[in-house]
């Protein structure tokens, strides 16, 4: 990836969690959030990289869902996956389960929080308390765009090698919040 010392914007072009297309608005990097399997005994999203026509048709990252929506399995590669309640811990034991902590692959640990940042309605912070990533949604009274939902997830460029686990992660979190887990 080009790096232009600027954030990744990411935008999403749905902005649904059935499936989605996050474009970087400077063309540095494109993902695709896609359904793949349905039934009722599990969903399942993979994430794939379609920044070319020459990117891998393997996926980055999957996310299998249970029965009722509950929360399943993230697989990381063929060989690593892991329930999604240990990939993405609550940040306490009585807290909210809008506020989760994960390691990345870089082997830091991250948070996501609801709500908690002016017009971000997630917010992705590091062990320092520095953002690393966010989640906005369409301002209201915007007009409505071609092709695109309005929202966006912005990754800062020092954290760009950790992109699809930031949106594997996201779509989680979003997960979480829809399905009151």
């Amino acid at each position: 990836m080009t790096n232009y010392g600027m954030a990744y914007f990411l935008e999403d072009k749905s902005g649904m969690l059935t499936g989605s297309e996050f474009v970087d608005l400077n063309d540095r990097i494109r993902l695709s959030y896609i359904c793949t399997a349905r039934d009722t005994n599990q969903t399942v999203y993979m994430i794939y990289d379609a920044t070319t026509v020459d990117s891998s048709s393997r996926p980055l990252l999957a996310l299998t869902f249970g029965p009722n929506n509950a929360l399943g399995t993230v697989h990381i590669s063929p060989d690593d996956s892991m329930p999604m309640r240990q990939y993405l811990k609550k940040a306490s034991t009585l807290g909210s389960t809008k506020h989760r902590k994960f390691v990345a692959s870089d082997g830091h640990e991250y948070r996501w929080n609801w709500r908690v940042e002016g017009d971000q309605e997630w917010t992705c912070t590091n062990t320092l308390g520095y953002i690393v990533a966010y989640y906005n949604l369409k301002t209201p009274g915007e007009p409505e765009y071609a092709d695109s939902s309005g929202c966006m997830l912005t990754v800062e460029q020092p954290y760009h090698e950790l992109i699809p686990e930031m949106l594997a992660s996201l779509m989680i979190m979003r997960h979480i919040a829809e399905y009151d887990l």
